[in-house]
């Protein structure tokens, strides 16, 4: 965990010393802390946003270069949950540190008194909490646990800086035992367990209700504890039970049989083969665990009628109001799962937070699940659950009842105010709402919309009015796919950016920025032969991208997770991009047998001046892995800006929106894009008829590669020189015609819609 924290300050460009044992027998005396570095960098999620951010992680161990802490502005302590093992490290830490340093210890379940009792009163003021999650790069929460003695201005520092400078999601947490996240995740958990015994569901079953379907990520339940590992789990939860003795519900915590079992065999997840999931033979196949007989079958396909009519409501709160009130064996699951983790959460206010905020936001955060406890119970509907479940003989906690007596229909409620979007939330010890404190730089667009509406709007996309000036344009089709909608709006952004704005965002809240073009619609069009319409559509793309990269006005790009196709192109095209850390961005066209046809390839040319590199960016489909990558790739300039935490990237980018006004001076087309020409074009051939020699790239893979081919070399023009913008864009819209044409082309997209997965045909 260490080396991973460290992994993250330096994606941060903060330079760090990490220290770590002395192993036995090694002639490098630093390599656990070296080893560390590198399995950061290799293991999968990968910790570091490039291979370069790893120099600004120096190695070093406890025993020789523990001194060097005395340079050190924040000491950050991950070595193992040993009472003994920390306090004497701390002791040795304290004899070198700076008398201003930050002293903070990422324990997950030891209380911070117990660690800092009986050291110095200038000790414990510099001493406090910092809870990471792992990995610490893509979990956006940070819980920060003030001791008894922690200094106030040093707490808001570290809090501000948490979040400003790496990204993170503060969570100020009691010192109580493994304090909010992990205390209401650990409840979850062993919930999952107690139904999947009493119903005798199967480790697919339950993974399939507990997942995606319910606005929690992928890995689900028993799929995360393989990831987790089964041994740290089951050490979270006995913590729990053994330090929680007034908890009413601690024997939940107790693992069941099953898995002390799978535990005793070392069957513990992935670091060791096996779990509850284990892939066998040359195919890999996923088998699943049956946790009565603990023998390992093919993973299943999981059928349940009510989660086949879930998955076609797209709102959420409907869908999960649709499964809580299935009596089958969806919702037997569902509904007691949903129902002991917001009664639990809502007990353990004020003990572990004196608010329901912090406890969704740490679920949300840490646990990456849609909505928290509280924020589930109003999507299921406050009064109706409180009905059922007294309806079925249970009890509310105390302050539930008084909220009910109160009048209060919900846990949060809009509180807008002039045209600002506000919030409000019950305080559950005051029995009153009170309005929850603004985040500066946070933007939430559906809050935006809620209190002042918005410009226009259409199926695919909205104008949404930001405030000082500056206007935004939304994507919120089906997976941000670019059509028609997408088109029109941004067009009637730039009007509306003449008339009445300064200077113009294109952003989402989505999953995704943007796939790309709506794949569904163009494979239609072309089995129909629609060519006309195709050519259209491209042309009015490409006027799109155009019109936005000579804008009269600045416009700000603010990119984040899968930026793909003509995403990429959008954003290539902008004035300026703000862009997200984790930014994955890759023009994949070829993926579906096709080439970038909204000025991708003119960008790239324009940019890097190198058609062989461009050849192999766009011929492979590369995806950069963060947002550094995109630039060092060429999909980004320098000159673009990364943010850090994903919630300040609207703000972010109307921040540079408006730097740009005073500045912005459009320029003309350009007619001066040096192309190589034919000879340029036969280097390209060469590469790849030498791929498809060796077997990586299919016959007609060769194909496309030449169309490709022709685009970066100007059109094989004999002697090279320059090409116009409109010339390169011509060419790409050609290729991408004739590739519509071809019934191969036309599989993959089928294949791609079908499956996800590319067909190499």
């Amino acid at each position: 965990m260490g080396s991973r924290i460290a992994a993250h300050l330096a994606n941060a460009g903060i330079p760090v010393l990490l220290l770590d044992v002395v192993v036995a027998g090694q002639a490098d005396r630093s390599s656990a802390a070296r080893k560390g570095i590198e399995t950061a960098l290799k293991q999968r999620p990968i910790a570091f946003f490039s291979e370069g951010v790893k120099s600004l992680v120096k190695p070093g161990n406890f025993e020789d270069h523990l001194a060097e802490i005395a340079d050190c502005d924040w000491v950050v302590e991950a070595v193992t949950e040993n009472l003994e093992i920390k306090r004497d490290l701390w002791a040795r830490v304290d004899l070198v540190r700076k008398p201003d340093a930050l002293l903070s210890t990422n324990t997950s379940g030891i209380p911070l008194a117990r660690i800092a009792a009986g050291f110095p009163a200038a000790f414990r003021k510099r001493f406090l909490g910092t809870h990471f999650f792992n990995p610490p790069r893509y979990l956006h929460l940070v819980e920060i646990i003030p001791g008894q003695d922690t200094d106030k201005g040093l707490l808001r520092w570290l809090s501000d800086f948490c979040e400003a400078r790496l990204g993170k999601g503060v969570v100020v947490c009691k010192d109580t035992p493994n304090f909010i996240a992990n205390r209401i995740g650990s409840f979850y958990g062993s919930t999952v367990y107690k139904l999947t015994i009493e119903g005798e569901y199967s480790i697919e079953e339950v993974d399939a209700l507990t997942g995606q379907l319910i606005g929690v990520p992928k890995s689900a339940s028993y799929r995360l504890l393989d990831v987790v590992g089964l041994d740290v789990w089951a050490f979270v939860a006995r913590n729990l039970y053994e330090m929680v003795l007034d908890d009413p519900w601690r024997d939940r915590f107790l693992p069941p049989e099953f898995a002390n079992e799978m535990m005793r065999r070392g069957w513990i997840g992935e670091k060791a083969g096996q779990g509850f999931y284990k892939r066998v033979g040359p195919q890999k196949e996923i088998h699943a665990i049956d946790w009565k007989t603990l023998e390992y079958h093919l993973a299943s396909k999981v059928r349940i009628p009510a989660v086949d009519a879930a998955r076609q409501v797209e709102n959420m709160p409907q869908r999960l109001r649709m499964l809580a009130d299935d009596t089958g064996r969806a919702g037997s699951l569902l509904w007691p799962l949903f129902r002991d983790v917001m009664l639990y959460s809502a007990e353990r206010v004020p003990e572990i937070a004196d608010r329901v905020v912090e406890v969704d936001r740490a679920m949300r955060w840490g646990y990456g699940h849609s909505y928290g406890p509280f924020e589930l119970w109003d999507a299921l509907g406050f009064t109706a659950v409180c009905d059922r479940i007294e309806g079925e003989g249970g009890s509310l906690p105390e302050h539930v009842v008084r909220m009910r007596e109160k009048g209060a229909t919900s846990f949060y409620k809009a509180g807008d105010h002039g045209g600002i979007a506000q919030t409000e939330y019950f305080d559950l010890h005051n029995t009153h709402y009170k309005l929850l404190e603004q985040r500066p730089g946070v933007y939430a667009l559906s809050d935006v919309k809620r209190a002042r509406g918005v410009v226009r709007s259409n199926a695919g996309a909205s104008l949404i009015d930001l405030g000082d000036g500056v206007l935004c344009c939304e994507f919120h089709s089906k997976m941000n796919a670019l059509g028609e909608d997408a088109c029109a709006m941004v067009h009637a952004g730039l009007e509306e950016l003449e008339k009445n704005f300064a200077a113009m965002v294109v952003a989402n809240q989505g999953e995704n920025f943007s796939a790309g073009a709506n794949l569904l619609l163009l494979l239609l069009s072309a089995q129909e032969g629609e060519w006309e319409e195709i050519d259209l559509s491209v042309r009015r793309f490409q006027q799109m991208n155009m019109a936005l990269k000579y804008a009269a006005r600045p416009v700000v790009a603010a990119p984040f997770s899968r930026v793909l196709g003509g995403g990429a192109e959008v954003v290539m095209h902008c004035s300026r991009a703000q862009a997200s850390a984790e930014t994955y961005m890759g023009l994949v066209e070829v993926g579906v047998g096709l080439i970038p046809a909204g000025g991708g390839c003119k960008e790239l040319l324009a940019r890097l001046g190198n058609p062989q590199r461009i050849f192999e960016l766009v011929g492979m489909a590369k995806v950069s892995g963060s947002a550094m990558e995109a630039q060092s790739m060429g999909l980004l300039h320098k000159s673009d800006r990364i943010t850090m935490n994903p919630e300040r990237l609207i703000g972010d980018a109307k921040a540079v929106a408006l730097s740009l006004i005073s500045t912005h001076a459009p320029s003309a087309p350009r007619t001066d894009i040096a192309v190589g020409g034919d000879a340029t074009f036969a280097g390209m051939k060469l590469a790849a008829w030498t791929m498809r020699e060796g077997g990586y790239i299919s016959d007609y893979d060769f194909h496309i590669a030449q169309k490709l081919a022709n685009i970066l070399s100007g059109g094989r023009r004999l002697d090279g020189g320059f090409a116009s913008e409109q010339e390169l864009l011509d060419l790409e819209r050609e290729a991408f015609l004739s590739l519509c044409g071809e019934l191969k082309t036309q599989d993959r997209i089928a294949h791609m819609l079908k499956t996800g997965s590319a067909l190499r045909n």
